[in-house]
Protein backbone atom coordinates (compact mmCIF):
# COMPACT_ATOMS: atom_id res chain seq x y z
CA UNK A 1 0.00 0.00 0.00
CA UNK A 2 1.72 3.49 -1.05
CA UNK A 3 1.44 6.47 1.33
CA UNK A 4 -1.50 8.07 -0.72
CA UNK A 5 -3.71 5.04 -0.09
CA UNK A 6 -2.78 5.42 3.25
CA UNK A 7 -3.50 8.57 3.63
CA UNK A 8 -6.67 8.59 1.85
CA UNK A 9 -7.74 5.46 4.18
CA UNK A 10 -7.21 7.36 7.14
CA UNK A 11 -8.88 10.40 5.66
CA UNK A 12 -11.96 8.16 4.59
CA UNK A 13 -11.95 6.91 8.19
CA UNK A 14 -12.14 10.06 10.09
CA UNK A 15 -15.03 11.30 7.76
CA UNK A 16 -17.10 8.55 8.20
CA UNK A 17 -16.68 8.81 12.31
CA UNK A 18 -17.75 12.33 11.42
CA UNK A 19 -20.97 11.19 9.64
CA UNK A 20 -20.01 12.92 6.06
CA UNK A 21 -18.64 10.06 4.44
CA UNK A 22 -16.37 9.72 1.09
CA UNK A 23 -15.86 12.66 -0.39
CA UNK A 24 -16.60 13.32 -4.32
CA UNK A 25 -13.42 14.42 -5.82
CA UNK A 26 -13.50 16.12 -9.64
CA UNK A 27 -14.23 14.30 -12.57
CA UNK A 28 -11.26 11.97 -13.61
CA UNK A 29 -9.32 12.37 -10.43
CA UNK A 30 -6.79 9.51 -9.54
CA UNK A 31 -5.83 8.22 -6.00
CA UNK A 32 -2.88 10.44 -6.62
CA UNK A 33 -4.92 13.70 -6.74
CA UNK A 34 -4.26 14.57 -3.40
CA UNK A 35 -0.29 14.16 -3.77
CA UNK A 36 -0.70 16.61 -7.28
CA UNK A 37 -3.25 19.03 -6.29
CA UNK A 38 -1.67 22.56 -5.32
CA UNK A 39 -4.87 23.92 -4.31
CA UNK A 40 -4.87 26.70 -6.41
CA UNK A 41 -8.76 26.79 -7.15
CA UNK A 42 -8.36 27.01 -10.89
CA UNK A 43 -10.81 24.02 -11.17
CA UNK A 44 -13.55 25.75 -8.58
CA UNK A 45 -13.25 29.11 -10.44
CA UNK A 46 -14.02 27.70 -13.99
CA UNK A 47 -16.78 25.29 -13.26
CA UNK A 48 -19.83 25.93 -15.36
CA UNK A 49 -22.02 24.30 -13.30
CA UNK A 50 -20.38 25.37 -9.76
CA UNK A 51 -20.28 22.29 -8.35
CA UNK A 52 -16.82 22.48 -7.26
CA UNK A 53 -15.91 23.87 -3.84
CA UNK A 54 -13.02 24.60 -1.61
CA UNK A 55 -13.60 21.04 1.32
CA UNK A 56 -11.19 19.69 4.04
CA UNK A 57 -7.41 20.84 3.52
CA UNK A 58 -8.06 22.77 0.69
CA UNK A 59 -8.65 20.42 -1.95
CA UNK A 60 -11.46 20.23 -4.60
CA UNK A 61 -15.09 18.88 -3.38
CA UNK A 62 -18.06 18.14 -5.61
CA UNK A 63 -20.98 19.04 -4.43
CA UNK A 64 -24.45 17.45 -6.51
CA UNK A 65 -26.53 18.96 -4.31
CA UNK A 66 -28.21 21.80 -6.94
CA UNK A 67 -26.46 20.31 -10.41
CA UNK A 68 -24.44 17.89 -11.93
CA UNK A 69 -21.21 17.58 -13.94
CA UNK A 70 -21.12 18.32 -17.76
CA UNK A 71 -18.54 16.73 -17.79
CA UNK A 72 -16.85 19.92 -20.08
CA UNK A 73 -13.64 19.41 -19.15
CA UNK A 74 -12.65 22.69 -18.68
CA UNK A 75 -10.64 22.08 -15.10
CA UNK A 76 -8.71 19.27 -17.10
CA UNK A 77 -7.95 22.30 -19.03
CA UNK A 78 -6.40 24.91 -16.20
CA UNK A 79 -5.61 22.23 -13.47
CA UNK A 80 -1.75 22.70 -14.40
CA UNK A 81 -0.20 20.27 -12.04
CA UNK A 82 -2.06 17.71 -13.60
CA UNK A 83 -4.31 16.59 -11.04
CA UNK A 84 -7.05 15.90 -13.10
CA UNK A 85 -6.51 14.08 -15.92
CA UNK A 86 -8.81 12.35 -18.57
CA UNK A 87 -8.50 8.85 -18.44
CA UNK A 88 -9.73 8.29 -22.20
CA UNK A 89 -13.73 8.60 -21.87
CA UNK A 90 -16.22 10.56 -20.38
CA UNK A 91 -17.61 7.26 -18.88
CA UNK A 92 -14.78 7.08 -16.95
CA UNK A 93 -14.61 10.29 -15.45
CA UNK A 94 -15.90 9.15 -11.91
CA UNK A 95 -15.60 5.56 -10.13
CA UNK A 96 -19.28 5.44 -9.42
CA UNK A 97 -22.49 4.89 -10.93
CA UNK A 98 -26.28 5.88 -10.41
CA UNK A 99 -28.74 3.45 -8.14
CA UNK A 100 -32.60 4.05 -7.87
CA UNK A 101 -33.39 3.11 -4.17
CA UNK A 102 -36.58 1.99 -2.95
CA UNK A 103 -37.99 4.98 -1.29
CA UNK A 104 -38.21 6.19 -5.68
CA UNK A 105 -41.62 7.46 -6.14
CA UNK A 106 -41.68 6.07 -9.65
CA UNK A 107 -41.62 2.54 -7.86
CA UNK A 108 -44.51 3.33 -5.68
CA UNK A 109 -46.45 4.00 -8.71
CA UNK A 110 -46.10 8.01 -8.40
CA UNK A 111 -45.45 9.67 -11.69
CA UNK A 112 -42.16 11.06 -11.75
CA UNK A 113 -39.26 11.25 -14.36
CA UNK A 114 -37.15 13.63 -13.26
CA UNK A 115 -33.59 11.46 -13.28
CA UNK A 116 -34.58 10.53 -16.93
CA UNK A 117 -35.24 14.26 -17.85
CA UNK A 118 -31.65 15.40 -16.22
CA UNK A 119 -29.42 12.28 -17.60
CA UNK A 120 -28.45 13.89 -20.69
CA UNK A 121 -26.94 10.34 -21.87
CA UNK A 122 -29.87 8.91 -21.98
CA UNK A 123 -28.23 6.28 -19.34
CA UNK A 124 -31.61 6.37 -17.08
CA UNK A 125 -35.10 5.09 -19.18
CA UNK A 126 -38.87 4.66 -18.52
CA UNK A 127 -39.88 1.42 -20.65
CA UNK A 128 -43.42 1.15 -21.04
CA UNK A 129 -44.97 -2.04 -18.78
CA UNK A 130 -47.54 -4.82 -19.61
CA UNK A 131 -51.24 -3.99 -18.41
CA UNK A 132 -51.05 -0.27 -18.68
CA UNK A 133 -49.07 -0.07 -15.10
CA UNK A 134 -46.63 2.75 -14.42
CA UNK A 135 -43.08 2.76 -15.76
CA UNK A 136 -40.40 2.58 -13.82
CA UNK A 137 -36.96 3.24 -14.05
CA UNK A 138 -34.30 1.46 -15.33
CA UNK A 139 -30.35 2.46 -15.41
CA UNK A 140 -28.06 1.61 -18.64
CA UNK A 141 -24.71 1.31 -16.47
CA UNK A 142 -23.17 0.98 -19.58
CA UNK A 143 -24.23 4.23 -20.40
CA UNK A 144 -24.35 5.71 -16.76
CA UNK A 145 -21.03 8.47 -16.30
CA UNK A 146 -21.96 8.99 -12.63
CA UNK A 147 -22.27 12.81 -13.83
CA UNK A 148 -24.81 13.34 -10.67
CA UNK A 149 -27.57 15.12 -12.79
CA UNK A 150 -29.87 12.55 -11.95
CA UNK A 151 -28.89 12.65 -7.76
CA UNK A 152 -29.51 16.52 -7.82
CA UNK A 153 -32.78 16.41 -9.97
CA UNK A 154 -34.84 13.40 -7.80
CA UNK A 155 -37.12 15.37 -5.57
CA UNK A 156 -36.93 12.31 -3.27
CA UNK A 157 -33.57 11.85 -2.77
CA UNK A 158 -34.04 8.44 -4.18
CA UNK A 159 -30.26 8.34 -6.46
CA UNK A 160 -27.41 7.01 -4.89
CA UNK A 161 -23.93 7.22 -6.33
CA UNK A 162 -22.43 4.14 -5.82
CA UNK A 163 -18.61 2.85 -6.35
CA UNK A 164 -17.88 -0.21 -8.32
CA UNK A 165 -17.06 -1.56 -5.15
CA UNK A 166 -20.83 -0.86 -4.21
CA UNK A 167 -19.64 1.32 -0.94
CA UNK A 168 -22.40 4.72 -1.13
CA UNK A 169 -20.80 8.41 -2.14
Amino acid sequence: MTRTDNNNNRRNFFRRLSGRGDVRRPPWSSAAFLDRCSGCDACIDVCPEGILTRGGGGYPELSFAQEGCSLCGDCVTVCEPQAIQPLGSVSKAFPWQAEVQPHCLALASIHCQSCQDACEWNAIRFPLRPGGRPPQPDIDLERCTGCGACYAACPNQAISLLTKDTAHV
